[in-house]
C-alpha cells in the first residue's frame, strides 16, 4: 500500500541483519509502545487488499522479506500507520557494506505529528541505526534533489540549499546524507559531527533529547518542515552550515 498524500515518513539507516537477528520485532514493538493503541497487525497481499495477521510476531519472525521487515499496517485508513524494512545492497558510504533501511509511514495530522519523535526514537534504538529523518512526504521529494549526480556540471539544488554528495562519497556510514525535520543521530553519529557544542548548539539543543542509547533526536523547527516558510527554510540552511560533515561537504 503506498503512503497516504499526507504523511509524515521516517527512514533509518542501520547494519545489515544477520542470523536470527531480533531488530524487527523490536522495530515493531518499539513503533507500537510510541503509539499507545497502534495495532501494526495486517499486511497486504499483492492486490494491495490488508491481509489480518492472526500471530503476528511469528509472522514477523518467519518472513524476512528481502532481508528485512516485511510490510505491516493497521487498519485505520484515516490514520494509516505502516512499517516496513529491506536489506539496500549499497552502502552507506565509500566502501561500506549494504545496510538496513527502516521505512515508517505517519499520519500528517495532529497524533502523528504529536508521536513523530518518540517514533522515531524508538526505531532508531530498535534498529540499531546509525542515524535516521523524518519529513513531511512533499518535503522529502523536494530535498532528494540536494543530490548531485555524475553529469550534473551545474547543480543547483532547490530553495539556495547545499549541494550534497551521494553515499558513495561519503566518508563514513555514521554521516548523515543530509537533515530531516527530526533526525535522530547515534552516539557515534553525534560525535562524527561534532554535535552538541554547548556555545554553538544552544538553539538545536532547546529542541533536542538524549536517548537512552547515547544518541539523540534533534527536532529542527517546531512544526513539520515547511520550505515555503522562510523561517523554516533559514533554520534548515542553519543547520547545513553548523554541520559540514553532513553531506560529506567536508571530512568530519
Amino acid at each position: 500500500m503506498a503512503a497516504t498524500q499526507c504523511s509524515l515518513i521516517l527512514i533509518a539507516y542501520a547494519p545489515a541483519l544477520t542470523g536470527h537477528d531480533r531488530r524487527p520485532l523490536a522495530i515493531v514493538h518499539g513503533v507500537e509502545h510510541a503509539l499507545p493503541g497502534l495495532r501494526l497487525e495486517w499486511t497486504s497481499s499483492e492486490k494491495e487488499d490488508l491481509i489480518a495477521l492472526r500471530d503476528r510476531d511469528a509472522w514477523i519472525e518467519a518472513n524476512r522479506t528481502n532481508g528485512g521487515l516485511p510490510f505491516l499496517s493497521n487498519d485505520d485508513e484515516t490514520s494509516l500507520v505502516t512499517v516496513a524494512g529491506w536489506e539496500n545492497p549499497n552502502g552507506l558510504a565509500a566502501g561500506s557494506p549494504p545496510h538496513f533501511e527502516v521505512h515508517v509511514d505517519l499520519p500528517l495530522d495532529e497524533s502523528g505529528i504529536a508521536a513523530a519523535a518518540d517514533v522515531l526514537e524508538a526505531v532508531g534504538a530498535s534498529a540499531r541505526a546509525f542515524w535516521g529523518r523524518v519529513l513531511p512526504e512533499g518535503v522529502a521529494v523536494t530535498m532528494a534533489q540536494q543530490f548531485r549526480h555524475p553529469g550534473d556540471k551545474h547543480h543547483v539544488p532547490p530553495k539556495g540549499l547545499p549541494s550534497l554528495k551521494l553515499p558513495r562519497d561519503i566518508p563514513a556510514p555514521e554521516i548523515p546524507h543530509y537533515l530531516g525535520w527530526l533526525n535522530y543521530w547515534s552516539a557515534a553519529t553525534a560525535q562524527a559531527i561534532r554535535f552538541p557544542d554547548p556555545d554553538r548548539d544552544a538553539d538545536l539543543l532547546s529542541r533536542s533529547r538524549r536517548t537512552a542509547t547515547g544518541g539523540w533526536v534533534v527536532m529542527l523547527t517546531d512544526e513539520p518542515l515547511d520550505l515555503d516558510d522562510p523561517a523554516h527554510l533559514d533554520a534548515l540552511k542553519r543547520a547545513y552550515e553548523r554541520f559540514p560533515e553532513i553531506g560529506g561537504r567536508t571530512a568530519p
